[in-house]
């Protein structure tokens, strides 16, 4: 029987040693349920496998072979049905659980065997949540025949050889656009919309609010099937088409979606608006062509040439001469043959009109992104003007000028100017401490204080979190000041020296921290609140810095927490032999019940004094009232009996 389970033990360590990371960090943060858990697993493993080798083993290498087999087998199996990756606790605890599909809980509820006639559920029809990624990408889809539309059937209508030449392609195309119209318009009815900030999924209540909407008239126009005049004057006139283009909003919707999307906004907005441009210049040249067509090639200066001419009678060269005068005449450039008839005057002198707009609108609003994306550049540059003007007017060395300059250069190399808590001001709190979590969570995770806390104290503490950059050779403390605040450095390397400030003690790295201890102001601590070592900057150093009133004010909600850090940082100190127990287990300090004898008397001060006021008005008060009275008495003692009866009289006539 030992022999057994010497031989279970043995085989469910080396089950154990070829578990994954996750599961061995797994064990030692659960503790000894989780290994027990594992054990009993394995051992079972292990048994069924001593099993199989005991029937394997024999001679010859079939047994070999068919060993060998199994072993793959198993290992094969064992990938198939490895564990779900450990969420990270830390980072859990700032989040809520997560809400569970319907689909979930529906196949949860038939593991646990309920029937499903006595649990009937409304079958669920699909809705388009506006706000996911899926709507996203079929606006990308539905964009393409719209834009594809805008495009060319203006192009086809006034160019009859680039119709004539491709038609069966224009018809797939055009039909295939139609196809997806018609699932844009089933898409829209079927669109959520929030209401009481709940997303809508009654199909009814979707239809009626996609009816109400003025976009449903513009969706049934686009899908009237004007293709059916085809039938009677032809498929060379794709102008029956133009009511596709009551789908154009679909493509301003993508253009917006794509703009709060991209990383690069800017760099969008004004491909946007040269798109824009190009659009306007390719329409008002097939309007020109057209007009050409109607008055006729070659009949006076103004109109396109005589298409007989072999070099004229190239498509490409209609397009392309088309094109050229479109853009001379739109961009107000004027190098073009003037106009003969009345209808030549008209349509370049509404030319002239759109491209002065054009031209506004190309100087303004490319002016306003130029501006946009060097904002961030000129508001430093001011910030290092300033201080340059004040160095100069306070007559500030040289030397401390250039490292205030090198400092300056360093923030923008490394893109470090943003400031942080006036870009997310217009955040919650919640949202803010979780970017923060994101941001800084490798950083956070190292200090030890920090580890098991309350979530909302974490998120309190992460939002309070100033960051810091220190040049080569600054001092973040030296021996003998008092410690205000804690740090944790994010990026650099800062060293333990000695006083002379050069001889080099120990080299502090990323995640390291220090200070923790003396923000706490735990009692019995040898070394105080004050500093015990010099800290200098090797090189640029990024710190983030947490005060102690910051620490303070915080903990002030949190009691509990506030007394288990302190057991915390007790267990550091003893540890490190920098505690005086006996003054720490000596009960509450005479100073602090001093201090807080201090604050009630104080409060005590305030209220008496509040007491006093509302004495004095209550005295006030009684004064007037007996003032009042004596008055009254003295008008009534006044009064003669005449007069007494003419108000009884007056009362009399009154309740008649």
């Amino acid at each position: 029987m030992a022999k057994v389970c010497s031989e279970k033990t043995f085989l469910t360590r080396q089950q154990l040693s070829t578990n994954t990371p996750d599961e061995e960090l797994a064990v030692i943060e659960n503790g000894d349920s989780r290994v027990h858990s594992l054990c009993g697993d394995n051992c079972e493993t292990a048994l069924s496998s001593e099993t199989h080798r005991g029937s394997f083993t024999g001679s010859g290498a079939m047994a070999r072979f068919s060993y060998f087999f199994f072993m793959l087998w198993n290992w094969a199996s064992h990938r198939e049905n490895r564990q779900t990756e450990r969420h990270d606790s830390f980072l859990e605890r700032f989040r809520g659980p997560e809400l569970k599909d319907i689909s979930s809980r529906e196949s949860n509820a038939q593991s646990v065997g309920l029937n499903d006639t006595v649990r009937k559920r409304k079958k669920e029809i699909w809705i388009m949540d506006p706000a996911a990624d899926q709507y996203y990408r079929w606006l990308t889809v539905i964009a393409g025949p719209v834009f594809y539309n805008l495009m060319m059937i203006v192009t086809r209508s006034c160019f009859n050889e680039l119709q004539d030449t491709y038609t069966k392609l224009w018809i797939v195309l055009d039909y295939t656009s139609d196809l997806i119209y018609y699932a844009d318009t089933f898409v829209r009815s079927r669109t959520g919309y929030l209401e009481q900030g709940l997303l809508v999924k009654d199909a009814g209540k979707l239809r009626s609010k996609y009816r109400t909407t003025s976009q449903f008239k513009y969706d049934m126009i686009s899908m009237i099937p004007t293709d059916l005049l085809f039938l009677k004057f032809g498929l060379n006139n794709p102008e029956f088409r133009f009511n596709r283009l009551c789908k154009i909003s679909r493509l301003f919707e993508f253009f917006e979606r794509t703009e709060t999307r991209t990383s690069f906004p800017n760099m969008f907005r004004i491909s946007n608006l040269v798109l824009y441009i190009l659009i306007i210049i390719h329409w008002n040249a097939c309007m020109f062509f057209a007009i050409s067509k109607t008055i006729g090639f070659g009949t006076d200066t103004w109109v396109y040439p005589n298409i007989s001419h072999p070099e004229h009678g190239r498509l490409a060269r209609k397009y392309i001469y088309s094109l050229y005068w479109s853009t001379l005449t739109l961009t107000t450039i004027g190098e073009t043959p003037p106009p003969v008839r009345d209808i030549e005057f008209l349509f370049v002198i509404s030319d002239f009109l759109t491209g002065v707009l054009i031209f506004a609108s190309i100087v303004g609003n490319v002016g306003a992104m130029i501006s946009n994306m060097n904002a961030s550049r000129a508001e430093f540059q001011a910030k290092i003007d300033s201080i340059k003007q004040y160095m100069q007017f306070r007559k500030v060395t040289k030397d401390l000028e250039a490292r205030v300059i090198k400092w300056f250069d360093y923030l923008w190399t490394e893109k470090k100017t943003c400031d942080e808590k006036e870009v997310l001001k217009n955040l919650p709190d919640k949202l803010r401490a979780e970017i923060a979590i994101n941001v800084h969570l490798d950083t956070l995770k190292k200090v030890r204080i920090f580890q098991d806390c309350e979530a909302g104290l974490l998120i309190e503490l992460v939002l309070k979190l100033q960051p810091q950059v220190f040049s080569p050779g600054d001092y973040i403390c030296k021996k003998g000041d008092i410690g205000r605040e804690m740090y944790i450095i994010k990026e650099g390397k800062l060293a333990v020296v000695a006083d002379d400030g050069v001889t080099q003690f120990v080299v502090l790295s990323d995640g390291a921290y220090f200070g923790e201890i003396s923000i706490l102001g735990i009692k019995g601590s040898k070394a105080g609140n004050r500093r015990t070592a010099n800290i200098r900057s090797v090189g640029y150093s990024d710190l983030f810095a947490l005060s102690k009133d910051d620490l303070m004010e915080a903990l002030t909600e949190y009691p509990d927490a506030k007394k288990a850090l302190e057991e915390k940082g007790k267990a550091i100190l003893m540890k490190d032999n920098l505690i005086d127990e006996a003054i720490a287990n000596a009960g509450a300090d005479p100073k602090d019940v001093e201090e807080k004898i201090v604050k009630l008397q104080g409060n005590l001060d305030g209220m008496q004094v509040q007491f006093a006021k509302l004495m004095a008005e209550l005295t006030s008060s009684q004064t007037r009232m007996k003032q009042r009275v004596t008055e009254m008495e003295a008008k009534v003692k006044s009064m003669r009996p005449e007069d007494l009866t003419e108000v009884v009289a007056d009362k009399d006539k009154k309740v008649q």
